[in-house]
Order: structure tokens, then C-alpha cells, then sequence
């Protein structure tokens, strides 16, 4: 099919790029003040919350995040059974906006109904639109891979800036105003897309099963596709502690950064919510060195296999967690309480270091482990895994508010550790059952936010 194209690449391109950047921009928002306006007293003639106890907060912030990911297999399901990627699209966003502002009506039932409407929304959204970017391209194309480094470049963008916008005005003025923002934002992303439709006239549409395909799903797994399940699953328990201890940042981390930690720097105090910034502006600064750094590695001679990189993701994970020990301590013997930033900044770039090890390598081993007639499931698997790592760190963080800090984040550094070093030790048995599959390509410069 002939495109028009921009810069080398499908027009198209352009309109998924935006239209992703602002729904990002009101989910990462609306993720940068949700905790913190729970737990805001009610009794703020400022800018009061909800007065929840941060337990609470924390056990509804992971529900929501489990449901997201829960949903995208739905999400999935429904555009390949009924709607199409393209009316997936259309709809989940309708619902994000309604969703958005319904957070902004000062009712609990109004409160809830607009979860409800934003894990529907990103449930439809979310899976297929990242899937019409593949579709833009030809099997092949050699383009494909610098199409996506660009899509997610429009994510990060969107992560950046949410956090400074929507959480300064929702942190400083007004949770509402926030969560209107958030709405706006998702706004423009849907006229982005509508209107940009036309330059996705051949991606998005409801397909139909081939012949072939029809035939393919009825044969037996061979043994080297049982082999190859065996490690996606072995990985998927990888991801389920990975998550648990990286979305941390928008609970336990995101209230002990406005609790513990002294975000004065030359007598301005910084917004809790900004902080949420951090992963994205870490994930621009570092994703194209880090993915020169394993290229170089790999060219070396040196071992660079998906487990591998998997492995040295979670010791990291696990030394930045440390770090955060660390804080805590110094908090202690502080006059003042609190412990330095420096401690937080640090901890979220070793986040970033770790996420740029393992979150790629994840979903490409999915994509070239799963046997055909199991890569949809496979790939739904891989987001109600990450539901399942997001209500696990809202559990941790429940944990905390009992038992405190510092064995929270000494129990979440010891899981790490010990993961990584237990892959450390199968490397090489688990790289040999994937018959080298995971060796084909390296990841994306770019990663997605969870």
C-alpha cells in the first residue's frame, strides 16, 4: 500500500505519536495526585482531599492499577472479535475523558464511577494502539523498530509532562482542577485522532482469521514451543517482583517523598507530584546509552541474552532500594527528619537502569517465545502479570504503614536480590531452552512507563 509519509515514516505514525502522547499525559497525571488526593485531610480549607489513611489509599491505588492492565485483555479481546483497533481506540477514549471528569465532581459515588470509566477506557485504548503502530509498517520493514523508539519518545513526552502540570495544579491549587486537566489533555488526544484518521484508513480495521491461521491454532505445541513456554513463564514471575518494587513510585515512594523527604532546594520547596517526572525524564536521558552500552557488550563477546539483561535488572532494582534504606536512615539522625533528596533522585534512576533491562527484553521475549496460536494470550498474560506486580506493591506499601520503611524497602531489596541472582544461576539452562530465539534483536531505545 503507498503512504504519505513524514521524515521516512507513514503519517500515520505522527497522528498514533500525539494521540498517545496526550492520553499518557491524562493517565500519568491523573497516577501523580491520585494517592496523594486521597490522603489529603479533609479539613485543608485550601485544597482538601478525601482523608483517607495512607493503607487505604494505597490499597485502592494498586486495585486501580491491577485493573488497568486486567482490562487491556478485554481491550484486546474486543477489537479482535468486534470493534477493530481503530473503534477500540475511539471509544476507550471517550470513556477516559468521562472518566477524567468525573473525578472532578465532589462526590465519592462520582469518585468511583470515574475509576471504573478510566480502567475501562485504558483497557480499550491502551493494547491496540500501540498494536496499529506494528500495523503501519510491512512485515519486514526495516523501519519498524526506529517507528516504535518513536511512539514511545510521544509516551515519555506525555509521562514528563503530566506530572508538572497536572500535579502542580492539582497539588498547589486544586485536585479537581488536576484531575480537569488530566481530561483536557485526553481531549486533544482524541481529536488528534479523529482527525488524523484519515492517515489510518489501512491499520486499525476488523480482521477476519485466514484459512492458514484457522489451521495453525489446531496443531499441537511442538517441543520447542513447550520449551519456550516454560521461560516466558519462569519470566512472567520475573516481572510479577519487578513490578511489585517499581510501582512503588506512585505509592509508598510518592507519600514517603512528601512525608520524609526535605524537597527544599534554594528555598523552593518541590511538588510531591513531580517526582513522578523522574522515570520518564530518566527513560529519555539514558534509553539510547543504555541500548548502546548492551549492543557494545553483546559485540564484546560478552553474555547479553534476554536473561541476562533480565538478571542484571533486578539487582539493580535491588541496589536502589537499598538506597532508599539508606534515606531512612538519614532521616533518623537528621535534625530535621527528613532525609536528603539526593536519596530519591538516586533511586529512581537506578529504577530507570533496571527498567530499561527488563521491561523491552520482557515484551520482546513474548514476542518471539510465544508459539502463534498463543501470542494474544501470551501477551494478555504478560499485562494481568503486571496487574498482578501492581496490587503486590500496593500491598508492600500497606505493609509499611504497619511495619515502617525500612523493612519494607529492606524485604522489596531482598526479593530483587535474590531473583536476580537465582536467574544469574539458569542463565544458561534458559537461554538453551529458548534455542537462541531471544538472540534475534536487541530492545527498543525507548521503553515504555508501566
Amino acid at each position: 500500500m503507498q503512504q504519505d509519509t513524514v521524515l521516512g515514516h507513514p503519517k500515520g505514525l505522527f497522528v498514533l505519536f500525539f494521540a498517545e502522547l496526550w492520553e499518557r499525559f491524562s493517565y500519568y497525571g491523573m497516577r501523580a495526585i491520585l494517592v496523594l488526593y486521597l490522603t489529603a485531610e479533609t479539613t485543608d480549607l485550601i485544597n482538601p482531599g478525601l482523608g483517607w489513611t495512607s493503607s487505604e489509599a494505597l490499597s485502592l491505588y494498586g486495585t486501580y492499577g491491577m485493573m488497568v492492565y486486567f482490562m487491556g485483555i478485554f481491550g484486546g479481546a474486543a477489537a479482535d472479535k468486534w470493534l477493530g483497533q481503530k473503534k477500540a481506540v475511539i471509544f476507550g477514549g471517550l470513556l477516559i475523558i468521562l472518566g477524567q471528569f468525573a473525578l472532578t465532581v465532589d462526590s465519592l459515588a462520582m469518585f468511583y464511577s470515574g475509576l471504573v470509566l478510566l480502567v475501562c477506557g485504558v483497557g480499550l485504548l491502551k493494547p491496540n494502539i500501540s498494536t496499529m503502530v506494528g500495523g503501519l509498517y510491512k512485515k519486514g520493514d526495516a523501519k519498524r523498530d526506529a517507528g516504535f523508539t518513536l511512539f514511545y519518545i510521544g509516551i515519555n513526552i506525555g509521562a514528563l509532562a503530566a506530572p508538572l502540570l497536572v500535579g502542580y495544579f492539582g497539588e498547589k491549587v486544586d485536585w479537581h482542577l488536576g484531575f480537569s486537566l488530566a481530561g483536557f489533555g485526553m481531549i486533544i488526544g482524541q481529536l488528534v485522532f479523529v482527525f488524523g484518521g484519515k492517515h489510518l484508513k489501512d491499520v486499525g480495521n476488523l480482521l477476519k482469521q485466514s484459512p492458514t491461521e484457522a489451521h495453525l491454532a489446531t496443531q499441537p505445541l511442538t517441543k520447542l514451543e513447550k520449551d519456550r513456554v516454560i521461560v516466558l513463564l519462569i519470566s512472567f514471575l520475573i516481572v510479577i517482583v519487578f513490578w511489585a518494587a517499581y510501582e512503588q513510585a506512585g505509592g509508598l515512594m510518592n507519600l514517603y517523598a512528601r512525608d520524609s523527604v526535605d524537597r527544599f532546594v534554594f528555598g523552593y520547596e518541590i511538588p510531591t507530584s513531580w517526582f513522578q517526572s523522574l522515570h520518564a525524564f530518566y527513560v529519555v536521558l539514558i534509553g539510547a546509552p543504555m541500548a548502546w552500552l548492551w549492543l557494545k557488550w553483546g559485540n564484546m563477546g560478552k553474555e547479553s541474552s534476554a536473561v541476562f539483561k533480565m538478571a542484571v535488572g533486578m539487582i539493580i532494582m535491588s541496589v536502589s532500594f537499598l538506597a532508599l534504606m539508606g534515606a531512612v536512615y538519614d532521616a533518623s539522625i537528621n535534625m530535621i527528619g527528613k532525609a536528603p533528596i539526593y536519596w530519591l533522585l538516586f533511586s529512581y534512576f537506578l529504577h530507570v537502569v533496571a527498567e530499561l533491562s527488563i521491561s523491552p527484553v520482557a515484551l520482546s521475549f513474548i514476542t518471539k517465545l510465544a508459539p502463534a496460536k498463543y501470542a494474544s494470550l501470551m501477551m494478555g498474560t504478560y499485562f494481568a502479570i503486571t496487574g498482578l506486580g501492581n496490587k503486590a506493591a500496593s500491598m508492600l506499601g500497606v505493609f509499611a504503614q504497619k511495619s515502617g520503611e525500612m523493612v519494607t524497602f529492606g524485604i522489596i531489596a531482598l526479593a530483587c536480590l535474590i531473583v536476580g541472582i537465582l536467574i544469574f544461576i539458569l542463565v544458561k539452562k534458559l537461554k538453551a531452552l529458548t534455542h537462541g530465539a531471544e538472540e534475534v534483536e536487541n530492545p527498543p531505545m525507548f521503553v515504555e512507563p508501566e
